[in-house]
């Protein structure tokens, strides 16, 4: 079987070290800004760059196919995360409003 428990749990390990490593260094290598989409400061980040981190006794995951989406607030020191988000998706349609960024000419 290709999916199962084990793949969950080397799935979520790689979730929670790619969070932990956006949040240690919000501009990370792998990390992009997309103004054309989203708010300035919104950024995104495949998980994949978090593999070698997050190696656990049954594994790792081989092929990771998302990304983050989130941003990091320089007044509190926090990152917010908007989604996680499988990178066949269309990441327009799935930005959080709050995320996104306004008509042309509208304030960011």
């Amino acid at each position: 079987m290709r999916f199962g428990p084990d793949a969950r749990l080397r799935y979520e390990a790689l979730i929670v070290q790619a969070i932990r490593d956006i949040e240690s260094e919000p501009t990370r290598h792998g990390s992009f800004e997309r103004p054309e989409l989203m708010k300035k400061g919104v950024r995104t980040y495949h998980i994949r760059f978090s593999r070698d981190r997050a190696r656990i006794a049954i594994g790792v995951v081989h092929d990771p196919r998302h990304f983050v989406l989130y941003r990091h607030r320089e007044d509190g020191n926090v990152t917010e995360i908007g989604r996680i988000l499988h990178d066949s998706r269309d990441l327009y349609r799935h930005i959080p409003e709050d995320f996104r960024r306004g008509e042309p000419g509208s304030p960011e």
